[in-house]
């Protein structure tokens, strides 16, 4: 078995689409992986992966990219502060909002503190989603370590965080208002009508077709003025072909 037959087993095994990830970048992550537990045959590995489940997470958690923070890059979190404060004053209303490719919830854990601390704000829905459901069962759990709390005002951590060891815990206020669910950016349907949707430091992993297909149902899925707020390294050049408009540097306006 080739590195291509293995992405065929991967997605037909555990319904993930490594062909949407950008080729070279992806088969030295596979072979870094394999080469850190000591296999050389993609045929050796596919035995452990079968037979093996904690070598079988590994892999799911290695592939998914799971790096987070909250308030990741925090200029950019104020530029989003700002447009969500417009945006609220403008709608008047309860809000949608998706936090995609969520990791351990620090990011939609972000803004729901972000909303909390609106005035005049209703609760808006947030969903969180992410393709991994061992990270989502920890994000669940709203368990923090010192290095991912590193961006979150003090005025925030004594708010909204209580420590616990080594861990800081978020309070249940903040975490009521964000809703987990398993979710898949390439396989599965959007649903529709979000005010806000954040995907950020994601679709840089993948190819250009399958960032093109999700910046169209990006679109698809925002009302009219939503926002879609991405990472610090994927600016969107042909942002007026999905129906935007720049916002700011890294948010868009659905027009």
């Amino acid at each position: 078995m080739d590195l291509e037959q293995f992405k065929d087993w991967v997605l037909k095994y555990f319904g993930i689409n490594l062909f949407a990830y950008k080729s070279n970048q992806l088969h030295r992550r596979i072979l870094s992986l394999m080469s850190r537990i000591g296999i050389s045959s993609i045929d050796d590995y596919v035995k452990l992966l079968k037979n093996d489940y904690a070598q079988r997470q590994k892999f799911l958690d290695f592939i998914t990219i799971n790096v987070t923070e909250f308030f990741r890059n925090p200029e950019l979190f104020k530029e989003l502060e700002r447009e969500i404060g417009i945006y609220v004053k403008e709608k008047n209303q309860n809000l949608k909002v998706w936090s995609a490719a969520c990791s351990i919830g620090a990011e939609p854990y972000s803004l729901a503190i972000i909303f909390d601390n609106l005035k005049n704000a209703n609760r808006p829905s947030i969903i969180a989603t992410d393709i991994d459901t061992t990270i989502l069962e920890r994000a669940k759990k709203g368990e923090y370590t010192l290095s991912e709390m590193k961006n979150v005002e003090k005025k925030y951590i004594d708010r909204y965080f209580k420590l616990a060891g080594d861990k800081y815990l978020i309070d249940t206020s903040i975490k009521s208002m964000v809703t987990f669910e398993k979710h898949d950016l390439i396989l599965q349907n959007y649903e529709k009508n979000f005010d806000l949707i954040v995907c950020r430091n994601v679709v840089i992993y993948f190819n250009q077709d399958i960032k093109e297909k999700i910046y169209e149902k990006f679109s698809n899925s925002l009302k009219k003025d939503g926002l879609l707020f991405v990472g610090a390294t994927e600016s969107i050049y042909n942002y007026r072909d999905y129906g935007f408009e720049k916002a700011s540097t890294f948010i868009y306006r659905k027009l």
